[in-house]
Order: C-alpha cells, then sequence, then structure tokens
C-alpha cells in the first residue's frame, strides 16, 4: 500500500549517517576550540533522548559560551540544523541539543558538582560498594 505512513517513517538507521556527521562536526569544534576534558556517551540503543551525548568543559564562562555559539553557527551552517540552546546567558552550562547529539558545556566546577558522566554511565558491572568498618574499630 504506497499511502501507508508507516512504511515512509524514517528508520533510525536511515537517521545514523546524519548522526555520525552531527557528532564528528561537533567533536572537531571542541578539539579545535580547545575544550577541556571531553567525553562522549554513545546513547543508541540505550535512550532514546539521542544517538549521542558530548559532555566538555571550558575554562571560563566566556569560553563556554563561545563555544556554545560556534557549535550552534557552525551546525546551522552546515547541516541546516536550528539548535536549541539553554543557559547561554550565564554560561556556566550550557545545553545545546541538536536533536541526534546533545552537548552539555560546563565551567569545571559546574560539572564537578552535576557530575553527569557517572549519571549517564552504561558500565554492565555495578559499583562497588564501600567495604563496612570491622567491628570496634
Amino acid at each position: 500500500m504506497p499511502d501507508d505512513p508507516a512504511a515512509s517513517a524514517p528508520t533510525p538507521a536511515a537517521d545514523a549517517p546524519q548522526s555520525v556527521a552531527l557528532h564528528g562536526a561537533i567533536m572537531r569544534i571542541l578539539d579545535e576550540d580547545q575544550a577541556v576534558d571531553v567525553i562522549s556517551i554513545p546513547l543508541a540503543g540505550k535512550s532514546t533522548i539521542a544517538d549521542h551525548m558530548v559532555i566538555a568543559s571550558g575554562r571560563s564562562t566566556r569560553q563556554v559560551a563561545s563555544l556554545a555559539g560556534k557549535i550552534a553557527e557552525k551546525l546551522k551552517q552546515d547541516f541546516g540544523k536550528l539548535v536549541r540552546v539553554e543557559g547561554l546567558a550565564v554560561a556556566d552550562w550550557v545545553l545545546l541539543d541538536a536533536d541526534d547529539v546533545i552537548v552539555h558545556l560546563f565551567r569545571p566546577e559546574v560539572r564537578t558538582f552535576y557530575n553527569l558522566e557517572r549519571m549517564w554511565a552504561f558500565d554492565e558491572t555495578p559499583a562497588k560498594a564501600p567495604a563496612a568498618a570491622a567491628p570496634g574499630a
């Protein structure tokens, strides 16, 4: 049936090349502009919010704001993608939502406080609980 909407719906595999290209462009900008402690967390198959989450730090609010602006402008220019940006006015923590890729940019102190890496870790081995203190110690 040619008019079946389910038949023409995009599949996740069809979006994969754009997701990879967006992720690559973001990682290049962060590298070129000397973002600190850049990590990428693959979310494909683990969450429906995005295929990748990128977390990085800037050394100051000015650098965080600059990184956010460059990412938003480059993705608009190269991919025609309007990136949603939150937190730019204060620039302690800026969130960029490019649909397939979510980017969190932090000042180092704020990043340490929220510790998103730990929250989004999909480690198969559970963290060990601290050893109990010996009685009478």
